[in-house]
């Protein structure tokens, strides 16, 4: 009899005010869970790191109340809200400042419950956490990063994954889209990973959430990805063909169908930059 493959034991850890201020902001946090646990993995912990002012909670009911109402989604689905308070200070101009740093609750908890993890997903571009990064590879946890911009490098190299959250599908709305992500006339998110210097390229893209991120050869059924095919005509007017191609320039455009004969599936429409890293 066959035994059964191991799953996975996954914790999800988010620097929320960090996300939200370098382009995450309205970020779906189910699509976050369901990407760290694309393979079968079991999610054992689900902790997002939010400040909290509390002096201005007396003053300001809605802010009070919009904080009530974003932790109590978070709570549905499922994540643990661990509340750093927003603390005043006096600086040297003698203006009030508010600090409500997370980065020391957030390595603590990361440490000790890595004991129980196979694999962290951490959602933060701070490259404070470089260390912790290294700490938890040492103990045996392969650790992936997820972020928007401003993402710190020494962070993304140390990471054994690191996936931009645009090119997560359905991470971060799109506007203007006339379909779902992946079907025809959508708008989805990706970059140039191949041109030929003869007026074209070909980008790649997340078409699903799934196993196999690994498996970049868009030829494979397997893979998770899509090529779609672009002429140099159709790049923006700050983007020139010699910059390409470029892990570090995230793309948004419209799945057209292609052109008879087309050498890929897709044929991108309306290419606009939508992050550069």
């Amino acid at each position: 009899m066959a035994q059964a493959t191991p799953t996975s034991r996954v914790g999800v850890f988010i620097d929320s005010a960090n996300i939200s201020m370098n382009g995450g902001r309205g970020m779906r946090f189910d699509v976050l869970r369901d990407f760290a646990a694309r393979d079968g993995g079991e999610v054992l912990r689900l902790n997002c790191y939010v400040s909290y002012d509390a002096k201005r909670a007396v003053d300001d009911a809605e802010y009070k109340r919009g904080q009530f109402q974003f932790h109590s989604i978070l709570r549905d689905f499922g994540y643990k809200v661990i509340q750093k308070p927003v603390r005043w200070f006096q600086d040297e101009k003698g203006e009030m400042v508010a600090k409500a740093n997370v980065d020391l609750d957030m390595a603590v908890d990361l440490l000790l419950q890595s004991e129980t993890l196979d694999r962290i997903l951490l959602a933060t571009g701070d490259g404070d956490f470089v260390q912790v990064v290294r700490a938890l590879q040492n103990r045996g946890c392969r650790v992936e990063v997820v972020a928007f911009d401003n993402v710190a490098n020494d962070l993304r190299a140390e990471a054994d994954m690191f996936v931009s959250g645009y090119l997560i599908p359905n991470l971060l709305a799109v506007a203007d889209t006339e379909a779902d992500w992946g079907e025809l006339r959508s708008r989805v998110r990706g970059f140039c990973y191949y041109h030929s210097g003869k007026g074209y390229g070909f980008l790649r893209f997340i078409r699903h959430l799934g196993p196999g991120l690994w498996i970049v050869d868009t030829r494979r059924e397997d893979s998770p990805y899509e090529s779609v095919f672009f002429h140099d005509s159709k790049l923006p007017d700050n983007v020139s063909y010699l910059s390409l191609p470029s892990r570090n320039l995230i793309f948004e455009f419209t799945l057209a169908a292609p052109e008879p004969g087309g050498k890929s599936r897709w044929q991108a429409e309306d290419i606009r930059v939508a992050a550069r890293l």
